[in-house]
């Protein structure tokens, strides 16, 4: 018999980026990375380059809720995280499956891509509202989905509390205020249950390419709680790797490139 032990299992339910920077192809190099076995479960099949999204389709609900139960009921999850999501139809069918599975679970509320193209329907924002987030352990949105969703609009960091506060209002156990677009040397998160509160502080990195920086995070923070570590802790650890990643971020194509989740593979050269 094999004495190999089998990893931490964390599932991505996320739309599929052709250009590997984002989406599926992201959170599976993210996790491989920090020693985690990743799944996955395509919501939509996307056309996208370094200059945005040209195209995207979103599988049936049926074909979703197949790939997760596949996974979930034969090989077992320590943790779920989800990504573009796309419709009202299926942000309540996800909610639904990661509301009845016994693992933590980070949702990042994806609405626009990296060049602004729409990720999720107008229609679906109440869903998540209302579904998705009263499921997640830990929530994700950058600015412009905490404005998307709460109607606040964060112009520094003392906008970050009211901002926590407004997404917490909606059920999710813990909100991580993604500060990265405000001005500054050092991009502040905030980390919040709405008692214990944490301010992370990273130097700002001078690169462009940052392409799939919000799905890296994400990841990151899931394959920490696969392993077992705190919500503060885990989310401490994906901070630092994904600031690595964007320092290492290079030239694709004609646009943005994407962060590089294998710097540390190229940094041991």
């Amino acid at each position: 018999m094999s004495t190999v032990e089998t990893p931490p299992r964390v599932l991505t339910v996320a739309g599929s980026d052709s250009g590997g920077g984002a989406g599926i192809q992201a959170d599976l190099k993210t996790m491989l990375m920090l020693g985690v076995h990743g799944m996955s479960v395509i919501t939509a099949v996307t056309a996208q380059s370094s200059l945005g999204v040209q195209g995207a389709w979103e599988l049936p609900v049926e074909a979703v809720r197949a790939q997760y139960r596949a996974v979930v009921d034969d090989i077992g999850v320590q943790a779920v995280k989800t990504g573009m999501l796309a419709s009202a139809e299926l942000v309540e069918a996800v909610a639904e499956l990661i509301s009845g599975t016994d693992a933590p679970a980070v949702v990042d509320p994806v609405g626009v891509s990296k060049h602004g193209d729409p990720l999720l329907a107008a229609s679906a924002l109440d869903s998540v509202r209302t579904k998705l987030l009263p499921a997640a352990t830990v929530a994700t949105p950058n600015l412009d989905e905490v404005a998307q969703l709460t109607g606040v609009q964060v112009e520094s960091e003392d906008d970050l509390r009211r901002a926590a506060d407004a997404v917490l209002e909606y059920g999710p156990r813990w909100v991580l205020i993604k500060g990265g677009h405000l001005p500054g040397d050092v991009a502040v998160d905030l980390l919040t249950d709405g008692t214990d509160e944490y301010r992370l502080r990273f130097p700002r990195q001078d690169n462009r390419h940052t392409h799939g920086t919000g799905c890296t995070l994400a990841s990151a923070v899931a394959a920490g709680l696969a392993k077992g570590l705190s919500v503060p802790l885990a989310v401490a650890g994906a901070k630092d790797y994904v600031t690595k990643a964007i320092k290492a971020g290079f030239p694709l194509g004609a646009g943005i490139g994407p962060v590089d989740h294998g710097w540390w593979l190229r940094k041991q050269k």
